[in-house]
């Protein structure tokens, strides 16, 4: 892949960006438990500076695909300096401790950009992996669709052993624009002595649709924040989410919808299975903005716990600031049904086969929400293996 940013002379708005992010670094705390958001996600045993800055994440991308732009971040800033400059952070808050470290110290990620009414034939793959133990990577995601443009694009989250103990930082804005249609999967498989933050958001333009599958699957512990803002009349947004843990793992999701338009539609449903002593919180708000009148949101949250030490806790909520709207929202966690399990035995099942079946029962649901084809297929065949992995673990 190529050089990263640091490789040459960076330009002067870069080097004040950067020069901003490291002053509000070490003036923003870490959130503690008391903060709202973190009251389930302990950051007390994290020392930060115990981690050295990792110099590059190994990362594949692929060659440009004919007027796209697909490349390392580093090497659009030398080639495509104003499209980064006039994108780069302008979706996430400046003021926040991971974004502040990140805009710091990214010295690697990746850029996809698509110009107007083009369509990518071929989804577009992108893949980090955190290779250094001891070591904090700050990785950064920039994709862009410009008017009536469509794309699909995998990302992918890895480390090169099971082993490392190391810490990532990602940064992801997805940027709609009007009429677009953007399908984004990210897949987080770290190291499962790792911890992760993410803090990724999506703004859709009108009429413009987004399409967004999340997988967790490792690290130990930390949070991912998924935010989408409907920013345009007409737009929508369809988010899956699916996670598996075991051992002593942490998984935490905070997702938002915004609604900030009128004729907005949201669709939301996150699934867990929790094997061992893992446990995951869910936090999910539907915000409907003043004036954004007939909004039609839903947000889901299901847990399914495979021991008594395993827990999870979904915490729902809205906040709507108009009249015309229609906001709904589910949550439950269960463990696995005695019954139903009786049943499946009583018919010639071993428990351990009918104990899959339920589970895979159980996220079918989901499945079935990712189009036919591709995205369906891996993540399915994403889901399996991990199954695989906790149900062996738990055995």
């Amino acid at each position: 892949m190529g050089s990263s940013a640091s490789a040459q002379a960076e330009p002067d708005w870069l080097v004040e960006r950067r020069r901003k992010g490291a002053s509000l670094a070490q003036e923003l705390a870490l959130p503690d438990q008391k903060a709202k958001g973190w009251e389930f996600t302990d950051l007390s045993g994290l020392d930060l500076d115990s981690y050295e800055p990792a110099a590059d994440g190994a990362a594949k991308l692929p060659e440009p695909p004919g007027e796209a732009i697909a490349l390392s971040l580093g090497d659009a800033v030398v080639r495509h300096p104003e499209l980064v400059r006039s994108h780069l952070g302008s979706m996430v808050p400046a003021e926040d401790p991971f974004v502040a470290r990140n805009e710091a110290g990214w010295r690697t990620g990746a850029i996809v950009y698509v110009p107007s009414g083009l369509r990518l034939e071929e989804p577009i793959e992108i893949e980090s992996v955190q290779r250094g133990d001891g070591e904090a990577l700050n990785w950064r995601t920039l994709i862009v669709l410009e008017e009536g443009a469509e794309a699909e694009i995998w990302e992918r989250y890895g480390s090169s052993s099971d082993d490392l103990d190391s810490l990532f930082n990602g940064v992801v804005e997805l940027s709609v624009g009007a009429g677009a249609s953007l399908r984004y999967v990210c897949r987080q498989e770290l190291s499962p002595r790792s911890w992760v933050f993410a803090t990724q958001r999506a703004e859709i333009g009108r009429d413009a649709s987004l399409e967004w599958l999340a997988l967790g699957f490792g690290s130990a512990r930390g949070k991912v924040r998924m935010e989408t803002k409907l920013a345009g009349r007409g737009s929508s947004a369809k988010v899956t989410g699916a996670y598996a843990g075991a051992g002593s793992q942490h998984l935490d999701f905070d997702t938002t919808q915004e609604h900030a338009a009128p004729n907005t539609t949201s669709d939301l449903a996150f699934r867990g299975v929790l094997a061992e002593r893992a446990t995951a919180v869910w936090r999910g708000m539907i915000r409907v903005d003043p004036g954004a009148q007939q909004t039609d949101a839903f947000q889901e949250n299901r847990n399914l716990l495979l021991s008594h030490e395993a827990h999870a806790d979904a915490i729902p909520g809205l906040e709507i600031e108009a009249n015309d709207v229609r906001c709904t929202h589910a949550a439950a966690v269960a463990q696995v049904d005695r019954e139903q399990l009786h049943y499946l035995r009583a018919h010639g099942l071993a428990e351990p086969d009918a104990k899959r079946l339920i589970i895979d029962g159980f996220l079918q649901e989901l499945v079935e929400r990712a189009p036919e084809g591709p995205v369906r297929e891996a993540l399915s065949s994403a889901l399996e293996d991990r199954l695989a992995e906790i149900l062996g673990a738990s055995a």
